[in-house]
């Protein structure tokens, strides 16, 4: 089996690719999961710019900006994987707001560059040798309004944002392929990677409480925070296991965003009293939030054999790893 990660750099790339090397060296990756056995893996790592993980064996790395549709035709009919994971995305949704085109471009039609090129060389092998390839595909609970979460797969979506109606219009693209797919949907993932040039909000957290600084933070804002780890074992797992649909893949605590703050604190024995409570509306945010989400996974734990950690259990993870 070939598997090619698109945005490789990232945080759930990173963690995809390691994962997918310690398989491939019969060894677990992180996670209470029941991995399946397999060695021999092709990995294709692939992402813009030049190569940001620290280890450079056991996988090919590829240079690829998937909004770049020649690019994307040339590397998939180069290397025609069993499977694509791509977890490149633009996910800064203040930022998606302003800077449309961008947004657009990276969450829609770098979309359409995979599910066009993979649907091509689908075609071309009918004449040849069969080529089914699996397309999964990361999306997030802000296509949701946060109405009335926990939300399960099946309900319905309405984006509050201009990054979440990218999301979705993405999702649509995957889902009226002629190609095998799976959605995987996931909330505020956190942890470590190498040469990490974006934070995240455990990090930022801590970083901010550590140096005593006053912190605004929203208390009607409810999410499930995802380890990257969690996220990387569910899209191994759908690869690996073949499952097509959607799932929800997240952590399994549905916590405030100041709970969640409070508990990094209380983690890493931090000053909470910097710590100031706010309205969602006094931020003056560019785009709105979804007031509460959350996931119901059941779906994955029974069907791809997902196993999240707790929201504490991952905050260990990720101290572990810390410099």
């Amino acid at each position: 089996m070939k598997i090619l990660v698109t945005g490789s750099n990232g945080l759930l790339g990173q963690k995809i690719i390691y994962a997918l090397l310690k398989l491939n060296a019969g060894q677990k990756p992180i996670g209470n999961c029941d991995w399946p056995k397999v060695k021999g893996i092709g990995i294709i790592a692939s992402s813009k710019g030049e190569n940001r993980l620290i280890q450079k064996a056991g996988y090919h790395y590829e240079p690829l900006d998937i909004c770049d549709k020649n690019q994307v035709q040339e590397v998939l009919a180069r290397h025609r994987p069993d499977v694509v994971i791509n977890t490149a995305a633009m996910t800064n949704v203040d930022a998606c707001e302003t800077q449309r085109t961008e947004a657009w471009d990276a969450n829609v039609t770098a979309v359409q560059n995979i599910v066009e090129s993979l649907t091509v060389k689908k075609s071309e092998s009918l004449a040849t040798d069969f080529y089914d390839p699996l397309l999964i595909h990361i999306s997030t609970d802000f296509i949701f309004d946060g109405e009335h979460g926990p939300y399960k797969e099946e309900d319905q979506a309405n984006p509050l944002s201009y990054y979440a109606l990218t999301k979705w219009e993405g999702e649509k693209v995957v889902q009226s392929s002629q190609l095998r797919w799976t959605i995987l949907r996931t909330i505020i993932v956190y942890g470590i990677v190498d040469n990490m040039s974006r934070s995240n909000v455990v990090l930022w957290a801590k970083d901010a409480l550590a140096k005593g600084q006053k912190i605004n933070v929203v208390d009607d804002q409810f999410r499930s925070p995802t380890l990257s780890e969690d996220l990387a074992q569910g899209c191994i797992l759908a690869a690996l296991k073949g499952k097509q649909g959607i799932y929800n893949v997240s952590g399994k605590d549905i916590l405030s965003i100041l709970e969640l703050v409070s508990r990094v604190a209380d983690f890493w024995k931090l000053d909470k009293s910097t710590i100031n409570p706010v309205k969602s509306d006094t931020l003056h945010q560019a785009a709105k939030r979804p007031p509460r989400t959350g996931f119901i996974i059941d779906k994955a734990i029974k069907e791809l054999g997902y196993v999240p950690h707790s929201f504490e259990e991952g905050l260990a993870i990720l101290d572990a790893q810390l410099p």
